[in-house]
């Protein structure tokens, strides 16, 4: 009886999840589909079903099964939305995807679709501007709150977002799913607050298709109320997501030029032949640099070979237990001969770090100073680097993983982080200062570096008076195992809101069987956001091999993850192009953005004209190019 059930269940499923593709107008299909698999799922034979039997309501297994039904119609909506907000807003906007797969995603209907999950109560609100929203109270453990199950399916990739307050003070709180044997995920987090409402945006694949159960939890109080409203859970096919990348690459990294091309009496002129070859990208795909590049020309060969005209980071030539491993006696030899050699193929270089805040990292005679004397020293050390390099980089990681670590704070008081910033920005006011920090992309489960986390850690170095407009960049280190590519977008868009630069600083990925295709994955989705404004690859080569990634072996040959690279690199570049003017004079092309050398020659006089030529981003307007020949 027991198989009886489990099997007729399974079947009815597996109908249910074949037959939306093709059979969408067929209402009274899924009515009596539906109807029969929620009988049978619960009582086949007399006997509880296998679903029941682990713990499956009635009402959950009706929820999954309308999940099933939502997907069908949710699956066609193929236009990504990047908005996100990060202000505490009155009242919250509307459900992204109007809610996607959850049943009931702004509690117009009360309760519906929605359980209690652990103990404690949940009820639902009217707020005085009319909204309703899912309440959870009595709570005793963090994870008391609310949930909804839903069906997810391998291979798809579902962006979520919710807006989430709370009824006293400040705190973390975190959406997860809840699979197989108890394991969750999480999908995203936000700071919530009383008062106002807060976006938290998340994302997440699964490698099964099965039952999830979607819950909230507050990171550590559990005797606040938990309030939510405008859930959503919207699913993407791959070929969907690879779509949106390909159509956002287009919008964002790429430009049309018009060319007109006339005689010097204004007559428009055919057939003139139009020839442009890319000599920098706008957007720089760089790779970090080693000591080694000084001396060794095979690998001065390879890299300029690729990332001329880009950018790099040094592994650690900047850092200042490199510069002054002794006190007072600093050393910048080799970080001048690797500036020297960057300038020399037109490669820039971001300053990496002033000062990093992993206790660690810093030398026994820094730890071994009074918290007087550390002040002093932390004032030459930032005197001596960035007079050395004022000017002469793009940006400075001026703070190096201060949301996980805080040794400068612990022995400067509080605001140090502050101070080290304002004092960075006024020795080198033309150059964009960064944070930089690990787990922000990589793993929504690290609550410590959520984009939430990030953001407020921004706000306080510019509370403080004289420092609200100043520009912090935004440096995600990028320290990849399995990528959550929907998280990744998730943050991204997070960021985007705060309109800081962004950069992928430290990109790498664990060794594995899937290190290369994790990484061009990674790398299609940075590079496509709109947010993001340039990546380094962590790949240092050394003759002792990498950390992580390597994209090279030491005869040079690429690794797999250098040809994935390459392939990259080409594949967002202009390559040599050439056409022709027609009968108006015109020619006209998308191109990638960057800098070119354009050749225009008149086949009929052999006159030849060759100028330089910048495609900016500056308006989304065909840049059109007049020429007199």
């Amino acid at each position: 009886m027991f198989f009886c059930a489990h099997k007729a269940f399974t079947v009815l499923l597996y109908i249910i999840y074949q037959s939306f593709h093709i059979a969408l107008h067929l209402h009274t299909f899924f009515s009596q589909v539906l109807l029969i698999s929620v009988t049978l799922s619960l009582h086949c034979c007399g006997t509880p079903c296998y679903w029941a039997m682990k713990g499956y309501s009635k009402n959950q297994m009706f929820l999954v099964l309308c999940s099933i039904f939502l997907a069908a119609s949710t699956i066609e909506a193929s236009s990504y939305d990047y908005s996100a907000s990060i202000e505490c807003r009155v009242n919250p906007l509307g459900p992204h995807y109007e809610g996607g797969l959850v049943v009931n995603p702004e509690f117009h209907d009360g309760l519906k679709g929605w359980d209690v999950h652990g103990n404690g109560k949940i009820e639902v609100k009217r707020s005085n501007t009319g909204n309703q929203f899912i309440v959870a109270y009595g709570r005793t453990q963090p994870s008391d709150s609310f949930s909804q199950w839903l069906f997810l399916e391998e291979g798809l990739l579902y962006t979520f977002s919710a807006w989430v307050q709370i009824n006293e003070g400040s705190e973390a709180v975190v959406a997860k799913v809840k699979v197989l044997q108890n394991e969750t995920m999480v999908v995203g987090s936000v700071i919530a607050q009383s008062g106002c409402w807060s976006m938290l945006k998340g994302g997440l694949a699964v490698n099964l298709t099965m039952p999830a159960e979607l819950f909230f939890e507050s990171e550590n109080s559990s005797s606040i109320e938990l309030w939510v409203d405008n859930v959503s859970l919207q699913p993407f096919t791959k070929t969907q997501w690879a779509e949106q990348q390909s159509q956002s690459i287009k919008k964002i990294r790429k430009r049309e030029v018009r060319f007109h091309v006339s005689d010097k009496q204004g007559k428009k002129l055919e057939g003139i032949k139009i020839t442009m070859k890319q000599t920098r990208p706008h957007f720089p795909l760089g790779c970090a640099l080693a000591l080694t590049i000084i001396d060794n020309k095979d690998y001065q060969k390879w890299f300029t070979s690729r990332f001329s005209f880009t950018a790099t980071t040094f592994d650690n030539e900047m850092k200042w237990y490199f510069t002054e491993k002794v006190q007072g006696q600093e050393n910048y030899t080799i970080a001048d001969a690797m500036l020297a050699f960057a300038k020399q193929h037109g490669v820039a270089v971001r300053a990496h770090n002033i000062f990093w805040d992993n206790p660690i990292y810093n030398l026994d005679w820094v730890k071994s100073l009074s918290s007087k004397a550390l002040l002093k020293a932390a004032m030459t050390r930032m005197g001596s680097v960035m007079s050395r390099y004022s000017g002469e980089v793009i940006g400075w990681d001026v703070m190096n993983e201060n949301l996980h670590f805080t040794y400068f704070e612990d022995r400067l008081g509080p605001n140090a982080s502050a101070m080290f910033y304002k004092i960075a920005q006024a020795l080198d006011y033309k150059t964009t200062m960064f944070m930089n920090e690990y787990n922000t992309l990589e793993y929504p489960e690290d609550l410590k570096s959520t984009p939430s986390q990030y953001l407020k850690k921004i706000r306080q170095i510019r509370s403080f008076p004289g420092y609200e407009e100043m520009v912090v960049g935004i440096g995600l280190q990028s320290h990849f195992g399995t990528p959550n590519i929907p998280y990744m977008r998730s943050c991204l868009d997070t960021f985007g809101a705060a309109k800081m630069p962004i950069w992928i600083t430290e990109l790498d990925v664990q060794r594995g069987p899937y290190q290369a295709k994790y990484l061009e994955e990674i790398m299609r989705e940075a590079y496509s956001h709109p947010a993001v404004e340039g990546i380094i690859v962590w790949s240092g080569w050394k003759p002792t091999g990498c950390s992580n990634m390597c994209l090279t072996d030491n005869n040079f040959s690429n690794l797999p993850a250098g040809d994935v690279v390459d392939k990259l690199i080409q594949e967002w570049k202009t390559k040599n192009l050439k056409g022709e003017t027609d009968e108006n004079g015109v020619y006209e092309h998308q191109v990638f953005l960057g800098e070119y050398n354009v050749t225009v020659l008149d086949p009929r006089t052999g006159e030849n004209l060759m100028r330089k030529l910048e495609v900016s981003n500056e308006g989304s307007e065909p840049f059109d190019v007049w020429i007199t020949i």
